[in-house]
């Protein structure tokens, strides 16, 4: 199968677009918006490229400039494509109830992401009642796999060859990450949570801030999701880590089932 790369050597155009789409999830991932000069470093381009590149998707209604901050927003078009793609993928409205009922018995924040290529994408989260709050993930925030808890659980359940294929892309993870996100310490933590079925990411993001992840799986048993919960250090103590553990899997669970009884 030829790779991602190999397509944007050979295909005109291919290398534009890709810029181009790598934009447009930095400025969604912004959320509030996003100033060029933090677009055009975190894309690997020029300022003058990037503005060129986003200068051309606001012309299409896919990104759009505030006039007041001139921070980069995701544009009109964007939600029109995304209310026609959201029928054949969103699982949102499988979810909710089950993302609700997480985080009432936990009392934890919880919520879903999706794996997108070689990241998740927070789409959905619930608050816990427990009145101390961790605030590193909401919806539209994206991780590399096997940061985040719940790309932890995805990359953790992917074939071996994916893992190796994905580690080789990615030789950054420990320098962006840190040490514990090395080929070494990531695969052993990959295999610890093959092991008990969740992801433990014991405040490697942010210190203080400790999350749980597990895999949700397509019809054909593809991890393509991931239930997560987060919250502060002293409610993830040995104590009560089982009982999360077995709560976050047994909602995984449901919604894995619910989703293989779907048609798609």
């Amino acid at each position: 199968m030829e790779s991602a790369d190999a397509a944007r050597r050979t295909v005109p155009g291919a290398q534009a677009i890709a810029r181009a789409s790598r934009l447009l999830r930095l400025v969604t991932a912004a959320g509030h918006g996003a100033a060029l000069q933090s677009l055009a470093r975190d894309a690997g381009l020029s300022r003058s490229t990037a503005h060129r590149l986003l200068s051309a998707l606001r012309a299409e209604g896919l990104v759009d400039q505030d006039r007041a901050s001139a921070l980069w927003m995701p544009g009109p078009e964007l939600y029109l494509m995304g209310t026609v793609a959201a029928a054949r993928y969103d699982v949102t409205g499988l979810a909710r109830d089950i993302v609700r009922s997480l985080a009432v018995k936990t009392e934890e924040s919880a919520f879903l992401s999706v794996r997108r290529a070689d990241e998740t994408v927070c789409i959905l989260r619930e608050e816990g009642s427990f009145p101390i709050r961790s605030f590193v993930l909401s919806e539209g925030v994206r991780f590399p796999l096997g940061v985040a808890s719940a790309g932890l659980a995805i990359l953790s359940f992917l074939p071996d060859h994916d893992v190796d294929a994905y580690l080789e892309r990615h030789p950054e993870l420990s320098e962006h990450w840190g040490r514990t996100h090395a080929p070494g310490p990531l695969r052993t933590r990959l295999a610890e949570t093959k092991a008990q079925g969740y992801a433990v990411n014991p405040g490697l993001i942010v210190q203080g801030s400790w999350g749980m992840g597990a895999a949700v799986f397509d019809r054909q048993g593809r991890p393509e999701w991931a239930l997560s919960l987060t919250g502060v250090e002293f409610r993830f103590g040995p104590d009560r880590l089982p009982q999360l553990g077995r709560t976050l899997l047994a909602h995984a669970h449901q919604l894995s089932g619910r989703i293989a009884g779907t048609r798609r």
